[in-house]
């Protein structure tokens, strides 16, 4: 007879996909600056990512999006703004059409925010935080 405190093999398995799943669908993301962009808050942050701040502390902002899609981006959206991605869409339409500006660039991978970031002068952009390169200075993490 079995001991009744033994798991079955098929619930270890179980358990560790539903980790496994969990694991991922949690993974951080982290908000990285060019060096000249020292001093950013959450505030800050938010008005960057909805056109209300172009210039911090003299220097001019660039921020920079992963495509609509992309899951870390739906992340960033919700963790640091609030805002669904059709919400967030939504209200770049509008401030385009009044004329109150553009989003902010699209980029296709974490390699290219990277480096967009790194070697751009007041560039902000955000990654996974498994791919976040030591080197990178790191303003907010959740």
């Amino acid at each position: 007879m079995k001991h009744p405190s033994m798991f079955p093999p098929w619930r270890l398995w179980l358990a560790l996909c539903l980790w496994g799943l969990g694991h991922v669908a949690w993974a951080g993301v982290v908000v990285i600056a060019h060096p000249a962009l020292r001093k950013v808050d959450l505030v800050t942050l938010q008005r960057i990512y909805t056109g209300k701040v172009i210039e911090v502390g003299g220097v001019a902002v660039q921020p920079v999006n992963l495509h609509a899609g992309v899951p870390v981006r739906q992340r960033f959206l919700n963790e640091f703004l609030q805002q669904s991605d059709d919400t967030y869409q939504a209200y770049w339409t509008v401030r385009r059409y009044v004329g109150k500006g553009t989003p902010p660039r699209e980029l296709g991978s974490a390699a290219e925010v990277i480096s967009y970031v790194q070697n751009t002068a007041g560039a902000i952009g955000y990654v996974d935080d498994a791919d976040n390169p030591p080197a990178a200075l790191v303003l907010m993490r959740r």
